[in-house]
């Protein structure tokens, strides 16, 4: 039997990293294996007699497939095989890719599953042979023929055909009913603004492609290294979709290159990798190119139209939010983008309304904050127009209106430090010497503008299992098949089982990415840490009350009536509270007990009944400057101050990463990502980085995170929340604010591009 290639090495802490509480700014533990290689990714794993597989995509948006000629792609040397929907391995029935377990629910795209084109650049062939070059040569000489029919991919055409939603997929809120008489009190307000909104379509560019590596053992067991946010997820859709035993699949994500989103669901290069693998009984790699990344999902163009109106004092009277984004023909994929305008600021009047129109694209996927990233950004921009309508200081307004309970149900908020969020950000920033008036301040070319923006983003928890061990030489293992996509999930969840245990942080190992690990939910909506951290820390928790028992039970008769309360765990000991002279080393406890090591399993359920009696939420207040220059129609964000409010912050150094990051994206989004369509082809034009500008160096200035404190025991054990997509939300907006500032003008299409500035 052949052996695979093992779990890799877990990090761990350097040698004399101490204790470290939670609460202390850590360096990432696998930030050693990430710089010096030792890190693999999904496409780095080796294996004997690899094959590689090659895509090939379809050049129509829509039709049927009539034919291939395959013969000089066959003639290639090297080449094994070419797949199509005519000769692929069996798959299961349509209905296995509607089961919900797929997460996010809905119907997953099937590639290769029959003759019709839903989109360009589908799939519509795998090359598969002995070397990449090879498989990629004969790839480009694969012919298709096609009968092409009519397309539709332009929305902006198309939304007199808009809709409500068939179905809401798993953890969407739809729209509440109205709330008074938005209508009537919008005409009868003192001051009313409206505008339109447009958000282009985004595209993930995550450093790493995506990739699976099928692994296959001489028995038949596969072993897949996939880029995915949640290795379980991937291998409940491999063994469902193949029909393959429980125990014949296993998916490693040990360490994955970014995603945020787009690795929430299979990509279409894992079903395409096991078909190799079936078809040839051979391990096989199959590697998407940047091009290709750009045919698997984005977030979703939309328009929206906002109204707003107030009292001559700025107290709003009427909320009225309505959009419309696209879908595909494939299923309903469906964004909670308006519901925040009913929740965000105290109002009597509200209407929000959410639509969909199907085109022929692929369905859009989740993309860091989806929803909330378009939808605030318009409510945000036209809270600064209402600003400027009824001359009040956008921050005073926003103050003006500030909700202490959920305007919506009015549920208390867990917690709420939006207030000093407000305080601390304006502090920090300057607000207070902010120009009354656009068109105020100029240094040489360029106009000086501030804007700010509010943002707001869920607080969840999930379940989630976790397994922890202490064995007698003092080393803790715990385990759960969670999943870090450089968000630092291997750091914290070491840090919460060394703080439980009071064992320095070198002596820890989180074992994650590995679908044979305890049950754990996809990476994604900022909920990692208040989910798994919490099961960790359950665990651990166990383990304490074990300890405590071995010491009662020895000669240690101190501990007899001792409680949790009562004593202490640090520095590798377990001592009492009120007598630090009783310290016993938890290896001696082990020893004396004969126990080579003990265990804990914990089930993580959240409590639902008590977490349903408040809006869980993490709140951001963002202030930025920014500089202009009409006659290039340039735009260059100078400073942006975000004040984050997100429970207990666990690890300030990762935590402050996670902010930089979505700040950094928040400003590709408001100035730079702009994906171009053809919609006489209806193909997206500009897909790859060198047409497709994401931010870099030269874009980003300073950029200053600060935290509010609060501990929020409602969302987790930890008082923690999550900071994935907070530091995104209402960045845009901040950025569109300041450049109205600077010069007068609102533009309320995003991404700004030079010609809407010089315009």
């Amino acid at each position: 039997m052949s052996a695979y290639p093992k779990q890799p090495q877990v990090p761990v802490a350097e040698p004399g990293t101490g204790h470290v509480p939670t609460g202390t700014g850590t360096p990432r533990i696998d930030g050693r294996a990430k710089v010096t290689g030792q890190a693999r990714y999904a496409a780095e794993w080796p294996a004997t007699d690899l094959v590689y597989g090659v895509v090939v995509n379809s050049s129509i948006a829509k039709g049927r497939i009539l034919g291939f000629d395959l013969d000089a792609a066959q003639a290639v040397p090297g080449v094994l095989k070419v797949l199509t929907h005519l000769n692929r391995p069996h798959m299961r029935g349509a209905g296995i890719f509607y089961k919900d377990m797929t997460a996010p629910a809905g119907s997953p795209f099937r590639p290769l599953y029959d003759a019709q084109v839903r989109y360009s650049g589908q799939p519509v062939a795998l090359v598969l042979a002995e070397t990449f070059e090879a498989a990629r040569h004969a790839a480009g000489l694969v012919e298709v023929r096609y009968k092409t029919e009519a397309h539709e991919t332009n929305l902006v055409a198309s939304v007199e055909r808009a809709r409500e939603p068939r179905k809401m997929k798993a953890g969407f809120s739809a729209p509440p009913k109205d709330k008074g008489e938005p209508n009537q009190a919008f005409a009868q307000a003192a001051h009313r603004i409206s505008a339109d909104f447009y958000s282009g379509v985004e595209h993930h560019n995550p450093m790493e492609l995506f990739a699976s590596t099928v692994i296959r053992d001489d028995d038949g067991h596969l072993t897949i290294h996939d880029k995915t946010q949640g290795s379980q997820n991937s291998r409940w859709y491999v063994s469902h979709v193949f029909g393959l035993p429980k125990r014949k699949v296993t998916v490693r994500n040990a360490y994955v290159g970014g995603a945020f989103g787009s690795g929430l669901r299979p990509q279409y290069q894992l079903p395409l990798a096991v078909m190799g693998a079936l078809a040839l009984e051979r391990s096989v790699r199959v590697v998407l190119t940047r091009q290709q990344m750009f045919t698997f999902g984005h977030r979703p163009e939309t328009v929206q139209r906002v109204k707003l109106a107030a009292d001559a004092d700025g107290t709003l009277r009427s909320i009225w939010h309505e959009a419309v984004a696209e879908t595909s023909r494939i299923e309903d994929y469906v964004e909670v983008v308006v519901n925040w305008s009913g929740q965000l600021y105290a109002c009597d009047n509200v209407h929000v309304g959410y639509k969909v129109v199907d085109l022929d694209q692929y369905t859009p996927i989740d993309m860091r904050a989806p929803g909330a990233s378009h939808g605030m950004h318009a409510l945000e921009v036209a809270m600064d127009e209402l600003a400027n309508e009824v001359g009040i200081d956008p921050l005073a307004l926003r103050l003006k209106n500030y909700a202490e309970t959920n305007p919506a149900d009015g549920k208390p908020f867990s917690t709420k430090a939006l207030r000093e969020c407000y305080r601390r950000g304006a502090e920090r920033f300057g607000w207070a010497d902010r120009a009354p008036l656009p068109r105020a301040r100029r240094e040489g070319n360029e106009w000086v503008g501030w804007g700010m923006a509010t943002g707001q983003w869920d607080a969840m928890q999930m379940f989630a299992r976790a397994h922890a061990e202490l064995h007698a030489d003092g080393r803790l293992v715990v385990s759960s098949a969670a999943t870090d996509i450089g968000t630092g999930t291997y750091t914290v969840m070491s840090m919460i089982a060394a703080e439980a245990l009071g064992l320095p942080l070198e002596q820890v190992t989180f074992q994650l990415g590995d679908s044979t690990l305890p049950v754990a939910p996809i990476e994604g909506g900022s909920s990692h840490v208040s989910t798994v951290g919490s099961a960790v820390d359950g665990a651990c928790a166990k383990l304490r009350r074990q300890l405590l028992a071995l010491a009662a039970g020895t000669q240690y008769s101190a501990f007899n009536r001792a409680g949790l309360d009562d004593v202490v765990f640090a520095n590798g000991t377990l001592a009492l509270r009120d007598d630090p002279a009783s310290a016993i080393a938890l290896t001696t406890l082990l020893a004396d007990a004969g126990k080579a090591s003990i265990e804990a399993k914990y089930l993580l359920l959240p409590n639902v009944l008590k977490q349903r009696r408040y809006t869980r939420a993490t709140h951001s207040a963002v202030f930025v400057e920014v500089r202009v220059d009409e006659e290039l129609g340039t735009v260059r964000v100078m400073r942006v101050v975000s004040a984050i409010a997100a429970g207990r912050i666990l690890n300030p150094t990762t935590a402050r990463s996670q902010i930089i990051g979505g700040v950094v994206w928040g400003i590709g989004a408001a100035l730079h990502e702009h994906t171009e369509s053809d919609h006489r082809f209806g193909r997206f034009m500009n897909h790859d980085l060198a047409q497709y500008h994401v931010s870099v160096n030269a874009d980003i200035h300073d950029v200053d995170v600060l935290f509010v404190e609060e501990d929020d025991r409602v969302v987790s054990s930890l008082g923690a929340k999550g900071v994935g997509e907070i530091g995104l939300v209402g960045v845009s907006a901040a950025i569109c604010n300041a450049i109205h500032h600077a010069t007068g003008k609102r533009i309320r299409s995003t991404p700004i591009t030079p010609d809407k500035v010089m315009a």
